[in-house]
């Protein structure tokens, strides 16, 4: 069963890679969005410094400079698996224990306003990768929430903590796991936290996350809560990009 899929008494077939010529920086930042990446490459003096490779061809790593910092930067694959996995195969390119998470979510409570950060405090492990790197339990604890809060205070961004919802099928969001999942104090459904938060526990390094408040489960029917092509607000916003990097900062000040 999957929730016996934990083995740390055996020696991993495919080990990860750890550079010791991998370039040092500060901190690295995960985006899922090709818009905000797009952004990245056009605003600021990125370097390319390596490719992640999977079966999809090869995925771009950048560095670039900020306030004195060294920041990487690339675009995750959507999902626990893939986004795990590449996470892991950074360790090739560069040299950093910090990674700043931050992307899309449906919201799983109609109180909380539209345009909130969510910064997750747990997240329910509705998904399998997560069980290669934890003993079976329900959710996983997301070890640096109190600090990305402190940095949501300091900046006087607008921001909700609460559980998370991480799951594998989004076409598989059933009305009776959604009631589950919010009586428990899930705000937020998103693919990834649970995996990524796991595999940091085990690797020893540190993930922050925020989540971007987008379409509403919590309606009679499913509400996308945006309009064709709207980019300001919803996880391809500029913006949000603005506010990982200075969390980015924040957390290697």
């Amino acid at each position: 069963m999957i929730t016996e899929a934990f083995d740390n008494q055996s020696e991993e077939i495919i080990k990860i890679w750890k550079n010791e010529n991998a370039k040092k920086v500060d901190a690295c930042i995960l985006t899922f969005s090709h818009e905000i990446l797009k952004y990245v490459l056009e605003q600021y003096d990125c370097e390319k410094i390596g490719d992640l490779y999977s079966a999809n061809g090869a995925n771009p790593m950048y560095k670039f400079t900020y306030e004195g910092k060294d920041f990487a930067v690339y675009m995750s694959y959507v999902g626990a698996p893939g986004c795990v996995a590449d996470m892991e195969d950074t360790q090739s390119v560069i040299d950093t224990d910090k990674y700043v998470i931050f992307g899309g979510s449906g919201c799983l409570n109609k109180e909380i306003a539209r345009g909130k950060v969510m910064v997750p405090t747990a997240a329910y492990r509705d998904e399998g990768t997560s069980y290669h790197y934890a003993p079976a339990s329900d959710y996983v604890t997301v070890k640096n929430s109190n600090v990305v809060a402190a940095f949501m205070e300091e900046a006087g961004l607008p921001y909700v903590q609460g559980k998370t919802w991480t799951t594998d099928a989004v076409h598989r969001e059933t009305r009776g796991n959604f009631e589950k999942r919010k009586s428990e104090g899930c705000i937020s459904v998103e693919m990834e936290c649970a995996a990524v938060q796991a595999m940091c526990d085990f690797r020893g390094l540190n993930a922050y996350f925020f989540f971007t408040s987008g379409d509403l489960l919590d309606a009679p029917k499913w509400d996308q809560r945006k309009e064709k092509n709207q980019k300001k607000g919803t996880q391809h916003d500029p913006g949000h990009f603005e506010i990982a990097l200075e969390l980015a900062r924040y957390v290697v000040r």
